[in-house]
């Protein structure tokens, strides 16, 4: 029998009853550092502004070494034209030699010019009858060069028979001379690179009669003109 006067010393139970787990309370925020990339952006903008500025002192560079030396494009003229041996077929073929004797000048007065060979070719209007070429050559300043440049033809088709027998008939033939070569300047220890110089020189008129084989150039000299 239990004692009633006993005092209580236990606790009573309690169901336990199983709680999810909460999130730990968060005491504070991290931010991106924004300065993070700029070392980055600094060696970018730092590499922009060097290749910028070697870019406007090799201009300035070239500017002053052009106004030094002012360099000019060279000069060409036809001085001599013959030709012999002409004959044009009743099927528009042309066979004759054509020689040639020209100026290249040099109107520079601190540049020499360093020539490649020059390819040459001689044409009736649009249709190329021969070519040719010229060794390459060194010219000093100021300094006339006197080229010779010989054609040969032999049965080389052309389209416009009728329009040379026309010419023929009124005692001159007119061609056309095309030259292209590659030149560079030099002044001291400077050098240029090669640039192909392109030469034209229109409406060379031979005195050839309607009967005639052989001619000769008409009214003096021809200036060319000179392209880079």
């Amino acid at each position: 029998m239990s004692d009633h006067s006993r005092p209580v010393t236990g606790y009573p139970a309690y169901p336990t009853t199983a709680y999810p787990p909460q999130p730990q309370p968060t005491y504070f925020h991290v931010t991106p550092n924004p300065y993070a990339s700029r070392p980055r952006a600094t060696f970018v903008h730092r590499f922009f502004a060097f290749l910028i500025g070697c870019i406007l002192i090799t201009g300035i560079i070239v500017f002053i070494i052009w106004l030094v030396l002012r360099p000019q494009i060279p000069q060409f003229r036809v001085q001599t034209l013959t030709l012999t041996h002409f004959n044009l077929s009743s099927t528009s073929l042309i066979s004759g030699n054509w020689d040639l004797g020209f100026v290249a000048r040099n109107p520079n007065s601190k540049i020499t010019l360093y020539y490649d060979e020059i390819g040459a070719a001689v044409y009736y209007k649009s249709d190329s009858i021969s070519e040719t070429t010229v060794p390459p050559f060194v010219q000093g300043t100021r300094n006339e060069s006197a080229l010779k440049a010989m054609f040969a033809s032999v049965n080389a088709y052309v389209d416009g028979r009728d329009g040379i027998n026309e010419e023929r008939s009124q005692g001159t033939v007119s061609f056309n001379l095309r030259m292209v070569t590659r030149v560079r300047f030099q002044a001291g220890s400077w050098w240029a690179r090669r640039r192909v110089l392109r030469v034209y020189c229109p409406d060379l008129s031979v005195r050839v009669n309607a009967n005639g084989n052989n001619g000769s150039l008409v009214g003096g000299l021809k200036q060319c003109s000179v392209g880079l």
